[in-house]
């Protein structure tokens, strides 16, 4: 059974409340693709009235690991996850609403088909971009998630 973006907007407000509270939100999720959103407010400026660059991160983040939570709650399989390392790049000031889409739902699906069939753990880069309600390029995040099934002791 997929995710829902209620469940996993509950979850943030339950498990990630500072991502919550700054206003990260999941807007729409699918088997290949999630979409998130935040709008620059009070609580989440920097001191030159534009998204702080970690509100941007908790976005971008929450795109790609909800895919990733997906994909391991459809597997059945007990499955850890991880970023292991995250990159960014930014191009413009964040104003206004912006929105993270990550379309790597496959790529996270074929590493964890390979963690249960191997019993290795698995690594797997997945990207978000964030896009300005004038459709203009934000911010580029890569984040290094690594999935491994878990042992019984």
């Amino acid at each position: 059974m997929s995710l829902s973006t209620r469940a996993i907007n509950t979850f943030l407000m339950v498990k990630l409340p500072a991502a919550y509270f700054c206003g990260v939100r999941a807007k729409s999720l699918t088997k290949k693709e999630c979409t998130t959103s935040v709008r620059l407010r009070w609580i989440n400026q920097n001191p030159f009235k534009s998204m702080f660059w970690a509100v941007q991160g908790m976005a971008a983040e929450l795109s790609t690991g909800a895919l990733v939570m997906q994909c391991i709650r459809n597997s059945e399989r007990p499955i850890s996850m991880l970023v292991a390392t995250n990159k960014a790049t930014f191009s413009k000031k964040a104003k206004g609403r912006i929105t993270f889409t990550c379309s790597e739902g496959e790529k996270i699906q074929k590493a964890i088909d390979a963690a249960i069939s191997t019993g290795e753990g698995q690594t797997c880069w997945m990207h978000a971009e964030g896009i300005d309600s004038d459709g203009a390029l934000v911010s580029q995040f890569a984040f290094e998630w690594t999935v491994k099934v878990k042992t019984k002791i």
